[in-house]
């Protein structure tokens, strides 16, 4: 399974109920291993959690701190970006050069680097971009 196909697998449980927009996204960590994440919608707006950030947590929470790929998907006519807030945790704990694919239900996809992406990274201690 690719990394495309786990987030979209992961993306039918996303709880969106009020923009009825789901995203899924996985990330491989430095090991290899694979964590996936979906949007979370909260009634308590902006409280909700991005797909990419809840994959990110996720592979925090299992003790992994470097980033390999990235991959996220939505429903649309074109693949959607990770939003700035996840662009800058991607930086957290990856490079450049990281590997982002973006696709689409519909089958479409595309790559980019998170340099590209996000070519002036605020920068902390733990930053490599």
């Amino acid at each position: 399974m690719t990394l495309l196909d786990e987030a979209r697998a992961v993306r039918e449980n996303a709880h969106a109920p009020y923009s009825g927009f789901r995203v899924g996204a996985a990330v491989r960590g430095g090991s290899g291993r694979v964590y996936r994440g979906c949007n979370v919608e909260n009634a308590a707006y902006p409280e909700g959690v991005c797909a990419e950030t809840a994959a990110i947590a996720a592979m925090v929470a299992a003790g992994e701190t470097e980033l390999a790929e990235i991959a996220v998907i939505a429903d649309g006519a074109a693949p959607v970006s990770p939003c700035g807030g996840c662009r800058q945790r991607m930086a957290e704990f990856a490079g450049p050069e990281l590997r982002v694919v973006m696709g689409t239900t519909r089958g479409s996809s595309t790559a980019v680097t998170l340099g590209e992406l996000l070519p002036m990274t605020f920068g902390s201690h733990r930053s490599r971009a």
